[in-house]
């Protein structure tokens, strides 16, 4: 299946594409007064700054996604850290622990190898997956207290399993992406009237024909690896599951 971002990719490339061709074709159709010096000077003008507009535009979307990959990496190590961190207290914890830890494990594969959808990934998956983790707080509730000791080690687990839980839907929200699309269609803008402009006046051969094409492949794949890396858990850039994979090994009896 075609993911949302490489078709966006492929739509700005024919549009660019198409912008470029049809004003290399339409030149000599244009009536002569069009095609004064004066006229091309201030075409090249108008065309420089939008080129300088969307190069700081394109420069800010990466720095967004950027940060957002990042953001999203650095709490999947969090959380699968705080999953080992109370899988080892359920462990210090003794035989009553255990029914905990069976849970915080199948939670733990399930999200290491269930397929889930780009939009609900990873750490939710589908509905079984947050009934997975929900379990291991309801076995917490039932926990006995005998001593001093184990209640210390009941709180603590507590709260990793409250941490766990916020970073699950942090990752939630941070895995919609932040590049919002009128942003992007008015960029998708500037660059077809940049290529418009690039075909204004260019002579037709196959060389200018073949730098105009490979021009708008290069521009439209820069932008899908822009789109790819703002949604981290699908595509072609994902962030990795080492940390998870390693927490369940981590958990091993």
């Amino acid at each position: 299946m075609i993911s949302q971002e490489a078709m966006v990719a492929a739509l700005i490339f024919v549009l660019l594409g198409a912008a470029a061709l049809c004003s290399l074709l339409l030149y000599d159709r244009l009536p002569r007064r069009y095609h004064h010096e004066e006229t091309g000077s201030v075409v090249r003008l108008v065309s420089n700054l939008f080129v300088m507009m969307t190069s700081l535009v394109l420069g800010l979307m990466v720095n967004s996604a950027k940060n957002t990959f990042e953001a999203v990496d650095h709490n999947v190590h969090v959380i699968a850290t705080e999953i080992i961190l109370l899988d080892r207290t359920l462990r210090q914890y003794g035989p009553m622990g255990d029914e905990s830890r069976q849970h915080l494990r199948a939670y733990t594969e399930w999200a290491v190898t269930a397929t889930a959808p780009a939009a609900d990934p990873l750490l939710v998956g589908d509905r079984a997956s947050e009934r997975l983790l929900l379990a291991v707080g309801t076995s917490l509730g039932g926990m006995r207290l005998n001593d001093d000791e184990h209640a210390a080690l009941w709180h603590s687990a507590r709260e990793g399993y409250q941490h766990i839980v916020e970073l699950r839907w942090a990752l939630v929200e941070q895995a919609e992406g932040t590049i919002p699309m009128p942003f992007l269609a008015m960029v998708v803008a500037w660059l077809v009237f940049i290529f418009a402009s690039f075909g204004y006046r260019s002579p037709r051969n196959v060389v200018v024909v073949g730098s105009l094409l490979l021009s708008a492949g290069l521009i439209a794949g820069s932008i899908y690896l822009i789109l790819d890396m703002d949604v981290p858990f699908s595509g072609l850039i994902q962030v990795e599951d080492t940390p998870m994979r390693r927490a369940l090994a981590e958990m091993a009896p």
